[in-house]
């Protein structure tokens, strides 16, 4: 049964306010809902994914406005949303990179913390603790494994996700250009060597000292690149097959041969 996926690449750029961008991402859920199974948007959208300062300041919980909106909006229009990822202001204090998957019911399903956090001691590692679990977990997709932007750098938790049962993974991100075509690469090769359905949406525009490189990107469990944004703005809608990972697999049985761990 195949699954209608929006990825939002948003336009995420400093210049505009929070509240301004945060509003017009909700309007853009709201008119694109009525058109897919499931909405995916971007890494820290709300705040863009390298602007720290933004983060401190318009962080929230996880039961906060952004989450009571996006939810409200799942519920309207009977969808999955995968919320991207927002600043998470934690009940002791703690700042964390957090996504959120809301179910067509408009319930919160789960929450991921990022767990590799950017930045070299600058960046997002100089707010945010990194999180310390990782999530699959029953979607449209099929078993779904979430995982954040820096993460796709670490092969070991896509096969930790493969090994915890996930035939798909959806991947929020705020990557850049300067390193876009590693992104190109790593996408797939992610996909491949785990045999899943990856489904990657990235952001566009200016932060500061940064240009985000767009992109956003569906491949499946062979490698093959099923839909692919450009590089502004836009909505990319791509109809998958979830079945097609664990047909593969079974064709193909590349995970039974695994010897080191």
């Amino acid at each position: 049964m195949s699954v209608r996926v929006g990825l939002l690449q948003l336009d995420c750029s400093s210049a505009e306010p929070v509240e301004k961008r945060v509003t017009r991402t909700l309007e853009l859920v709201d008119a694109t809902g009525p058109s897919v199974d499931m909405l995916v948007l971007p890494e820290l959208w709300h705040v863009g994914a390298f602007d720290v300062d933004a983060a401190r300041q318009h962080a929230q919980p996880v039961d906060g406005p952004i989450a009571s909106a996006l939810g409200g909006l799942a519920a309207r229009h009977g969808i999955w949303i995968h919320g991207g990822s927002i600043a998470e202001a934690a009940d002791d204090g703690q700042y964390f990179n957090t996504s959120l998957l809301f179910g067509s019911d408009g319930s919160l399903v789960t929450t991921y913390r990022k767990i590799h956090l950017f930045g070299f001691d600058g960046g997002e590692t100089v707010l945010m603790s990194g999180g310390d679990e990782l999530v699959v977990v029953d979607t449209p997709l099929g078993p779904t494994g979430l995982a954040t932007c820096y993460d796709l750098r670490f092969p070991e938790l896509f096969r930790a996700l493969t090994e915890g049962g996930a035939t798909a993974v959806v991947l929020t991100s705020g990557w850049p250009t300067l390193r876009i075509e590693h992104w190109d690469v790593l996408t797939r090769a992610r996909a491949i060597e785990n045999q899943l359905l990856l489904i990657a949406c990235n952001e566009v525009g200016e932060q500061p000292g940064i240009t985000l490189g767009g992109r956003s990107v569906v491949v499946d469990a062979k490698g093959a690149v099923i839909g692919q944004a450009g590089t502004q703005a836009e909505v990319l809608v791509v109809e998958v097959e979830p079945a097609t990972s664990e047909e593969w697999r079974a064709q193909f049985p590349v995970l039974q041969d695994i010897r080191l761990r």
